[in-house]
């Protein structure tokens, strides 16, 4: 019998199927979170599972498979980094920044963990019906000012207003493009046993200032946010040797997350030693208070980077001869034992597993 012109249009009426989860890769671990919870959002196990789950099987794709700070295609001929990232921090101005430096900083700087010059961004805001006006001039001249600061360009924008109650005042998307110098192939999976770790400088700011901040605590000392844009450090780095095996910046989930990501990425081992972690003494003092662990803490400022043995010194002394460099320490090494782990030697002696992060200690702080 043939379809009735009101059946057809009921057909096209209809809600698209939703998706079904036993058709998902591994779907064993989503299906105790049937909706989204913030730890999603926390760059931490639960994170890696939305992407590995669901959002890496239905996009595909050779180069997203890498899972990299950012991805680097090649175009025409040149070596492109390119990398996205949303802004959602609460509150909009914190010690040391605003919405506005993160989203240049952010962007420029997972550009950067690829070893690539940044050059050009796109910026996409969304507002929320009732901001002030005047609020979102002083995140626009912030951003503008960070991004002069970081020496690239914004080129292109979008702007969009959702109604009164359906944001968060301003939430804003940033883009960035950049070329990679040849000789370069800077990544997670170049780690391997001998390198040695190094983190760029006191860690924990950033977080601990965005807390103090927002639940209106005081730790005996002001924290501020360590936001900075860290490409004039990285190519400090390349000059003394382009073969910097991984750089990371470890914002979500803090020196933990980017240590436990590159572990499994490479499948090596890593040993840290806990008393050479730059801890600075408030943001020690406010974990301790809150139960936190340093490690876990966001940085919005600092890297970690996996070099060769026979190149650490000379990088650590380039490192520490630029500003945002000063504080750089090595904190530990890659081993070929438990591959995929990373451990912490205590000050006591003894060791303990440092696992990746479920969800996030502090949610909103990027």
């Amino acid at each position: 019998m043939a379809e009735t012109t009101a059946e057809r249009s009921r057909a096209a009426s209809a809600p698209a199927p939703l998706p079904d989860p036993a058709r998902w890769t591994c779907p064993a671990p989503l299906r105790d979170q049937p909706r989204i919870v913030m730890g999603h959002g926390g760059g931490g196990a639960l994170s890696a599972e939305l992407v590995e789950h669901v959002f890496a099987p239905a996009f595909g794709g050779e180069t997203l498979s890498a899972l990299a700070d950012s991805a680097t295609v090649t175009l025409g001929g040149a070596r492109i980094a390119f990398s996205t990232d949303t802004f959602v921090v609460r509150p909009l101005f914190f010690p040391g920044g605003c919405i506005g430096d993160l989203a240049v900083n952010g962007t420029v700087n997972d550009l950067a963990m690829s070893g690539a010059r940044p050059a050009y961004l796109s910026c996409g805001f969304v507002l929320e019906e009732g901001v002030e006006t005047s609020v979102v001039g002083r995140v626009a001249e912030a951003l503008g000012t960070a991004a002069r600061t970081a020496g690239v360009e914004v080129a292109t924008g979008d702007t969009k207003v959702v109604e009164s109650g359906r944001g968060d005042g301003i939430y804003v998307n940033t883009s960035g493009i950049g070329l990679v110098p040849e000789g370069v192939d800077i990544r997670p999976q170049r780690a391997e046993p001998g390198d040695v770790v190094i983190v760029s400088g006191p860690i924990g700011l950033h977080g601990i200032a965005v807390l103090s901040l927002r639940e209106g605590l005081e730790f005996g000392a002001e924290i501020e946010s360590d936001c900075a844009a860290l490409p004039g450090l990285v190519a400090a780095m390349l000059e003394i040797t382009p073969d910097l095996h991984v750089l990371r910046d470890p914002t979500r989930g803090g020196v933990a997350a980017a240590l436990g990501e590159i572990a499994a990425a490479a499948q090596v081992g890593v040993v840290v030693r806990e008393r050479a972690l730059p801890v600075p003494e408030p943001v020690a003092a406010a974990c301790a208070m809150l139960g936190l662990d340093p490690m876990y803490v966001a940085n919005e400022g600092k890297l970690v980077a996996f070099v060769p043995r026979d190149r650490a010194d000379e990088v650590l002394a380039a490192m520490r001869a630029h500003p945002l460099g000063a504080g750089a320490t090595i904190v530990g090494e890659c081993v070929t034992d438990h591959p995929g782990m990373v451990v912490a030697r205590t000050g006591l002696g003894g060791t303990r597993v440092v696992d990746l992060p479920v969800g996030e200690q502090l949610p909103r702080i990027c």
